[in-house]
């Protein structure tokens, strides 16, 4: 893995008194003059820093990721940026401690992956029913057995090497009678059979995420589920994620949230220089998990919020049960009253599926601006298109509509379409900017930007648009340099500031 930068500024270079780990880069300044190109994964500071030394501090620190030894003196514009930072104190003689056990959870690249449904293996010799939904899970009905047997097991194995440590979340539904357990077996490197390390996980333990921890030797994992009791089992999916245990998901200070069917969703917030507005992106389809537009959205130096999700195969369209969507716009609302914003204090954006993420919840919070890049908000043609006019371009589409309405079918599809238009057209957008960059031949949604304007009720709404020759997925960069210079626009003309 990447080495993990440290920068530590203070009158004493801590590196002569504690064992500094070998995954750490450490860099010791007593006097802080430049910044790498890269900020920092971590930054201790052991003295008051100078005005210039914070104004050099703000480019090269990540918020979460700021330790001030406990006894400096904090206050005036030290106080400012410790809270931007939203940084934490320690203590001197704990220092060693948090070297040892807690930098490695610190690591550059963040990385999480389903475990694909079409690797699934099915136990030999079992004899129940089993029922495939696409990515939307595996059905599989029986009697497992008095006790524990191999139900499932995936045909690839993942590595994971010493001294990580790798999170499982498993998305699933059940009948009472039915009992699982998940088993993660390690193997030696370039063996096919000698084991090394087990570890097993029951139903208690899956309220949460459970965690691998290798302390031992790096080796490949193979995974499997085993059951027991009658009933019926529905493996939605499996996922694995570099964890970071007490420090965030996907990014230091990363958030989790999670419905009670165990969909979850993921934010992340950078409280910025805490001036308006508040930038929330929603991240595009990809198979890769995690957040999507850090250094994007960091680099305008405003709050952000990161919105994610993971679920189908690369994201469900920030669509689901009536509490996974309230989870989304509370947790939104929650940061725009937190921070002491009125709702005309957020510009909304996103990416192709990050675009109906911010159309979708546009309508709960009434934004100053959405700004859209491919936008998609017929997500029922989206499926229907599947069959014609863009075959086996895009088959999560079909996913989901089964996932919202339980079958992917002509009506479901329709329904789907519906679900988005009857809330967009009830919002009053008197004080919204509708800023958006489409693909004229676009073979997802062709109808999205003409639909979201002839949809649009109300008086003083403003639209600006560009259209760009090609299908969905051809000259991506034309979009995203749109979309960027739009951001800058609207961030200059609407709140004055000036790009960095």
């Amino acid at each position: 893995m990447d080495k993990i930068s440290v920068l530590q500024l203070g009158n004493e270079d801590w590196s002569s008194t504690y064992t500094i780990p070998p995954e750490a880069e450490w860099v010791y300044e007593s006097e802080l003059t430049e910044c790498p190109k890269r900020p920092y994964c971590l930054v201790f500071i052991d003295k008051i820093p100078s005005d210039d030394e914070l104004k050099l501090l703000h480019k090269c620190t990540k918020a979460y990721c700021l330790y001030v030894r406990k006894g400096i003196d904090i206050q005036g514009n030290f106080l400012k940026f410790c809270i931007s930072k939203i940084c934490k104190l320690i203590r001197f003689e704990d220092v060693g401690i948090f070297l040892e056990n807690d930098l490695k959870y610190y690591f550059p690249r963040s990385y999480g992956e389903k475990f694909r449904n079409n690797n699934l293996g099915i136990a030999y010799g079992f004899k129940g029913s089993v029922k495939w939904h696409g990515n939307c899970g595996i059905e599989i009905c029986g009697d497992f057995g008095e006790e524990y047997n191999q139900l499932l097991f995936w045909r690839n194995n993942i590595p994971i090497e010493k001294g990580q440590t790798i999170e499982f979340w498993m998305e699933y539904e059940k009948t009472k009678d039915v009992e699982i357990k998940l088993i993660i077996t390690q193997y030696q490197s370039g063996s096919l059979s000698t084991v090394i390390n087990k570890w097993e996980f029951v139903e208690e333990q899956f309220e949460h995420v459970v965690n691998v921890v290798n302390n031992e030797q790096s080796g490949p994992v193979s995974v499997s589920i085993h059951a027991k009791g009658n009933g019926t089992f529905k493996l939605i999916a499996l996922h694995d994620r570099f964890a970071r245990p007490g420090h965030g998901h996907f990014l230091p200070g990363g958030m989790r949230k999670v419905s009670s069917k165990r969909e979850e969703v993921f934010f992340y917030f950078d409280p910025g220089d805490m001036k308006p507005p508040l930038n929330v992106y929603f991240s595009g389809y990809k198979t890769k998990e995690g957040f999507e537009g850090y250094f994007l959205m960091r680099n305008m130096g405003a709050p952000f919020l990161l919105v994610a999700e993971a679920r189908l195969e690369g994201g469900g369209f920030y669509m689901g049960s009536k509490e996974y969507e309230k989870m989304i716009s509370d947790e939104i609302q929650e940061y725009v009253n937190d921070l002491g914003f009125k709702n005309t204090d957020v510009v909304m954006s996103g990416l192709s599926m990050g675009t109906f993420g911010a159309l979708y919840y546009g309508c709960d919070i009434r934004p100053h601006a959405l700004i859209l890049g491919k936008p998609l908000a017929n997500i029922g043609d989206v499926a229907l298109n599947e069959k014609l006019k863009r075959p086996g371009g895009f088959p999560t589409s079909l996913d989901v509509v089964m996932n919202v309405f339980g079958d992917a079918n002509k009506w479901n599809a329709y329904l789907l379409n519906d679900k988005f238009w009857n809330k967009f057209a009830k919002t009053n957008w008197n004080e919204t900017k509708f800023i958006m960059s489409y693909m004229i031949e676009d073979d997802y949604d062709s109808n999205a930007y003409q639909d979201v304007i002839s949809h649009l009720n109300s008086k003083g709404v403003k639209v600006y648009g560009k259209g760009v020759h090609g299908r969905h997925n051809d000259d991506t960069a034309a979009i995203v340099g749109w979309f960027q210079s739009q951001f800058d626009k609207i961030l200059l003309e609407d709140y004055g500031r000036e790009k960095e």
